[in-house]
């Protein structure tokens, strides 16, 4: 069977070369690196298994399946557009059809993301339920595409209610650079489904401090050593150490680092590029930031997005929100 697969220009190979290269340059990788590959999609799938509250956990998946239920009630058109923005393996989005199916929806569904497998996973999961006319796919950077407005819109049907879900995606964006992005995309009547990683408690920092073993893992470590070893590191190049971060880059939240510290000097060959590290030269392999539910308000409410209803599970581990534009906004 041959299938025919919608790539941007934004992962083109001249791009994602350009990409590669200046996160050896800057020593920060770009985090769409670690799922490119099957063997890293695979391993980030099987980590999320073991690790993810909405995975393991009977009350965070509960509040899921809540979540989508009243966002069914909420879309009252005939017609539904599901876009799954950084769509991961499909599998939260599937469950929102489900529950559009149940009421009889005519829908449509766009799965996009970065990684190659994980559309075509998404994809595959999406036709179990909904006819290949109304399953589309698109492996492009949410980052750098800017014209992402015009492919949905052309996608979308009549007047369908659109539902875009940014599910688990914001732990690893600079706030201030993903959230003005994500805002220009939700139109007036649009719904916005947007979930973050939470620490837990009243205390931010112990919070943090509490979930830092579903990062720090042997299997967290296999995935992040992935990249390193595809690009010509060793493992016995250095060591891959986990942080925590306090008001990183002045955002005031706390967020997870790995870097991967070296113990001896190493030369990556990119292409026609050189990049030499040094022993005690240090590579950001990847971070994630924690939230709280006041500062997911605090920062939507900067772009115009206005929370409706919140759902916090898994003894406050991962949240829920179900979003739209503040009323000034769709008066514009």
């Amino acid at each position: 069977m041959i299938i025919p697969v919608n790539v941007h220009s934004s992962q083109f190979p001249e791009q994602v070369g350009r990409e590669l290269a200046e996160s050896l340059r800057t020593r920060e990788i770009n985090h769409k690196f670690h799922y490119e590959s099957r063997r890293q999609a695979q391993q980030w799938l099987e980590l999320h298994r073991r690790y993810s509250p909405s995975r393991n956990d009977l009350e965070s998946r509960a509040g899921y399946e809540q979540a989508f239920i009243k966002i069914a009630t909420l879309a009252t058109s005939p017609a539904v557009h599901v876009i799954g923005l950084g769509c991961g393996a499909g599998l939260k989005d599937f469950m929102l059809l489900q529950q559009l199916r149940k009421r009889g929806k005519m829908l449509v569904y766009s799965a996009c993301d970065a990684s190659l497998p994980l559309v075509l996973t998404a994809r595959q999961r999406a036709l179990t339920l909904l006819d290949e006319r109304h399953v589309h796919d698109l492996v492009a950077d949410f980052v750098t595409a800017d014209d992402l407005q015009r492919i949905f819109i052309t996608q979308t049907t009549g007047n369908s209610t659109r539902i875009i879900n940014f599910l688990g995606m914001i732990p690893n964006f600079e706030p201030a650079q993903i959230l003005p992005r994500l805002a220009s995309l939700i139109r007036a009547q649009d719904i916005l489904v947007f979930s973050a990683n939470l620490a837990p408690g009243d205390d931010y920092r112990a919070g943090v401090e509490k979930v830092l073993p579903q990062y720090d893992n042997a299997e967290t470590r296999a995935w992040l050593m992935s990249l390193l070893i595809d690009l010509g590191f060793d493992a016995k190049d250095g060591r891959l150490r986990f942080e925590i971060e306090e008001n990183a880059n002045e955002t005031g939240l706390i967020r997870v680092v790995a870097r991967f510290d070296l113990k001896r000097d190493r030369v990556i060959h990119l292409d026609e590029e050189k990049f030499t590290f040094r022993e005690g030269d240090s590579l950001r392999v990847f971070y994630s930031y924690r939230h709280t539910p006041d500062t997911v308000r605090a920062w939507l409410g900067k772009e115009g997005i206005d929370v409706l209803e919140q759902t916090v599970s898994c003894e406050g581990q991962e949240g829920l929100f179900i979003c739209r534009r503040k009323a000034a906004e769709t008066a514009s």
